[in-house]
């Protein structure tokens, strides 16, 4: 069993060895390796999909329920704002910067410091640990791909950044394109029918739209209207208008039933891209949420989008640092922030591990 400072050591070592080999989504395969080398460093068996890395504890018992450990290792690419070089780890003012620090690195490295210290111990759950590719473009070769592999599991608990916080439910993600048609016809006669016209009736609707039912958590769906395309020159009168939606659904809603009444009352005709990226909430009744109260911990809904949205089990999300920081120039989390990370996660299994369901 190792020693909780000695694992918050190795956390920073190993997240800053992260953050200054370039991950974006698809290419991983080099922090992937890194995650591979300090789990056979630390004498853990793993397993490798793609970019997937994935390990179960030493005495992984099939009659036992099984918990996953989860996080990613890619990253969005940096921004124009940056003024710091995105993959020097930098500390500064007991702040670790670097992209990917925050999303979701320090909660990568937390849940593998986690792992490492159950590894080799007799417990009533199995565990998993799972590195998980292209997560930020919600691709196909990341976890989805790596559940294939997977027993049935009995909670997830996904590493994002939540200020240590419980989301307990997630939005999904519905993106739908639309199509209006009108008819062709020359702008100086004004002849044809304006397809830019017929739509501005689904826009304004749009606009303010209120779906039927709530989420305790998560409160309404949110719909927007984000891509608009019309016309091929000015004098002619358009006949076809498209526009996008991208809808945030919540757990009082499939995506399938957001789409059904989003057809409802819109003139276009609809074509959901996906209905892959599901919206989540965990049972009030399940164990996790028994753990919360004896933990105190703080729940809500998060807005965000992660691989819980591909993980059909129950789920939970928590970590160290802030969403507020993800994806944003000069990228950081306090050393503090991952040091509590690491205990944090431990205490949060132990307590699981204690208490009677």
């Amino acid at each position: 069993m190792e020693d909780i400072k000695n694992l918050q050591a190795q956390a920073l070592l190993l997240l800053q060895q992260l953050i200054a080999t370039p991950s974006f989504s698809k290419e991983e395969a080099q922090t992937a390796s890194i995650i591979a080398d300090f789990l056979h460093a630390n004498g853990v068996s793993y397993s490798r999909k793609g970019n997937n890395i994935w390990a179960v504890n030493q005495d992984f018992d099939p009659s036992l329920p099984t918990i996953l450990l989860n996080s990613h290792h890619d990253t969005v690419k940096p921004n124009l704002g940056y003024t710091r070089d995105p993959f020097v780890p930098a500390i500064d003012e007991g702040k670790l910067y670097g992209l990917g620090s925050n999303d979701a690195g320090g909660c990568l490295v937390s849940l593998i410091m986690a792992f490492v210290y159950f590894y080799d111990q007799k417990l009533p759950y199995n565990l998993i640990l799972a590195a998980s590719a292209e997560e930020e473009i919600s691709g196909r070769g990341g976890i989805e791909s790596l559940l294939e592999e997977l027993p049935p599991i009995h909670l997830a608990i996904v590493g994002e950044p939540t200020l240590l916080q419980l989301a307990v439910a997630e939005k999904g993600l519905l993106v739908i394109d639309a199509e209006v048609k009108g008819k062709a016809g020359h702008a100086a006669r004004n002849e044809g029918i304006n397809a830019i016209y017929e739509a501005l009736g689904d826009l304004n609707l749009i606009k303010g739209y209120q779906f039927a039912r709530k989420s305790a958590y998560l409160g309404e769906n949110n719909v927007s209207v984000t891509v608009i395309q019309a016309g091929s020159q000015h004098n002619v009168v358009p006949d076809l208008c498209t526009y996008t939606l991208d809808v945030r659904v919540t757990d009082a809603y499939t995506l399938e039933e957001a789409f059904e009444e989003l057809r409802s009352v819109l003139k276009a005709t609809l074509k959901p891209r996906s209905l892959r990226l599901n919206s989540s909430r965990i049972d009030p009744n399940h164990k996790m949420l028994q753990v919360a109260q004896q933990m105190e911990l703080v729940l809500f809904g998060s807005p965000t989008l992660s691989d819980q949205a591909l993980i059909p089990y129950p789920s939970v999300k928590i970590g160290p640092g802030d969403s507020a920081r993800s994806h944003t120039a000069d990228e950081f989390i306090y050393l503090e922030e991952l040091a509590s990370g690491v205990a944090f996660y431990i205490k949060l299994l132990e307590t699981y591990f204690d208490l009677k369901h």
